[in-house]
């Protein structure tokens, strides 16, 4: 079984779609793949109690990737798209673009607090696509 999630974010941040996941999958055993279909957005299973958590981890990636007007940043080439996507890029590159996740008696076997996240690296909203697939136990 295979299909998509098209995924609305706000800019720089962590979107859950773990409710969206749950809801498509059906009910069998089997092994759920994830993959995000663009090069300035991750894919994290993370935290989902204390949004402080999310917080946190956008101004960890913000300071240690900052964009390319940040002096730091200045032996970047790939800067005509603006000052944040050479750093989505490589803030992309540290991150997952695919989860597997086992689902038992259709239902995801993620721990008590982690939820499914696209990680935004873009300074402005996107509809970011992510492609699932679901291969059943046989």
């Amino acid at each position: 079984m295979h299909g998509s999630f098209a995924v609305r974010t706000n800019g720089p941040g962590l979107t859950e779609f773990t409710d969206e996941v749950a809801a498509w999958l059906p009910d069998a055993s089997g092994l759920l793949t994830l993959f995000v279909r663009h090069t300035s957005a991750s894919l994290l299973i993370q935290e989902n109690a204390d949004p402080e958590v999310q917080t946190d981890l956008v101004a960890w990636l913000s300071r240690t990737v900052p964009p390319t007007t940040d002096p730091t940043m200045a032996y970047l080439t790939h800067t005509y798209e603006g000052p944040d996507d050479m750093p989505g890029h490589i803030k992309a590159m540290l991150l997952p673009v695919s989860l597997q996740i086992p689902v038992i008696d259709g239902r995801m076997a993620l721990g008590r607090w982690q939820g499914i996240y696209l990680v935004e690296h873009r300074d402005r909203a996107h509809t970011r696509t992510v492609a699932a697939h679901f291969m059943a136990d046989s």
